[in-house]
């Protein structure tokens, strides 16, 4: 089954995400939600933006999930990215991946979320009280 790739502006919606990625013949769920915390390297966080080369990003998501995919045996997957500005508390990544096995599925999940965090062209910029940069994934 190929993978749900979503990158949007809007507020992310885990259900709808486990209900796309759920099957039958799967045991098992793992779920990574990425939320904006309040502080980051000793700053007071406001908010963060996200940009993104949405085109290639979706692209190389779905690569990274391909690949988990068959690395993995795993059939369904769900990956929604977010981008804009996103207050604390918000979710800005939400993966699901649900398989027969739960080994798989953790192990499926971790390699998504690392492997995109460093490879995918989505940036993020932390707004804090003292001012605002760039920063890597």
């Amino acid at each position: 089954m190929e993978p749900i790739i979503q990158l949007t502006r809007e507020p992310l919606d885990r259900n709808v995400l486990i209900a796309a990625a759920s099957h039958p013949t799967d045991g098992g769920i793992v779920i990574f939600e990425g939320v904006v915390r309040n502080h980051a390297r000793g700053k007071q966080v406001r908010y963060l933006e996200y940009e993104a080369y949405v085109e290639m990003a979706e692209q190389q998501i779905r690569n990274i999930a391909t690949e988990a995919a068959q690395r993995w045996n795993i059939e369904h997957i769900a990956i929604a990215h977010r981008f804009g500005r996103l207050e604390i508390g918000e979710a800005s990544v939400i993966i699901v991946i649900a398989s027969p096995h739960r080994a798989e599925a953790f192990e499926a999940c971790r390699y998504i979320i690392d492997t995109l965090k460093t490879t995918v062209p989505i940036w993020k910029k932390e707004v804090a009280t003292d001012g605002e940069e760039w920063v890597e994934g």
